[in-house]
């Protein structure tokens, strides 16, 4: 018998090696970076808890699937954004159109904050009207949406190259998964009562009670309770 477990853990370890070794190998090769795998598998690995626990409180699993479609869309779009330099290729332009008398080496990063800048700003203007509450809340959306899209700007402004580019965009729809999936519970909640009547077992407690009445009024009288 110690044997025989022995042999299964020595199994299920060289099973883990495979596959996270396996992770990581392609991770350096694609990516060029074993880091990149070690962040991908944790992500991954907390989208399929979260996927299998809001599947298990109710929310059907199209909506889940459809989560997972919409994150992939979105890596291969960052990924092909940033991978391809297309975002800097376009701050380069636009910095030249206007004119930016700054050094053509910062060129696209200056243009990233400013356009990213006016983008939060529009953005903010929207969230803004849209949203109820005070004057200074308002305002202080507005700001914090121009903060966020200066960032945003910023960060897309770089030159990331094809493997960092292509991790950035894995690790950015991995993200909108979670996040896609915990606004789905947050935004429709959970049915405590259908949650209740699929597992507590109210079929077989009835059944039960039925066939212990059952026997009780079929046995002699002074035996059982």
């Amino acid at each position: 018998m110690g044997l025989a477990a022995l042999a299964i853990a020595v199994v299920l370890l060289a099973g883990l090696l495979l596959v996270i070794g396996g992770a990581l190998f392609l991770s350096e090769w694609l990516l060029g970076s074993m880091g990149w795998g070690v962040l991908h598998g944790v992500l991954l690995a907390a989208g399929i808890a979260l996927a299998a626990g809001v599947i298990a409180v109710g929310i059907p699993a199209g909506r889940v699937l459809r989560w997972f479609l919409v994150a992939v869309v979105v890596a291969l779009a960052i990924g092909g954004l940033l991978g391809l330099e297309l975002t800097n290729q376009l701050y380069r332009n636009v910095g030249e159109s206007a004119g930016l008398s700054v050094d053509v080496g910062v060129r696209p990063l200056v243009a990233g904050l400013l356009v990213g800048a006016l983008v939060g700003l529009v953005l903010g203007i929207g969230v803004a009207a849209l949203a109820i509450g005070s004057g200074g809340g308002r305002l202080a959306t507005v700001l914090g949406m121009i903060v966020v899209g200066a960032l945003v700007g910023a960060f897309t402004a770089i030159t990331f190259g094809p493997q960092v580019g292509a991790a950035v965009g894995i690790t950015v729809g991995c993200g909108v998964w979670i996040a896609l999936m915990a606004l789905d519970v947050v935004r429709n909640g959970i049915d405590t009562d259908a949650l209740k009547n699929r597992f507590y077992p109210t079929a077989t407690i009835e059944t039960s009670k039925e066939t212990l009445e059952w026997l009780q009024r079929r046995m002699p009288p002074g035996i059982g309770s």
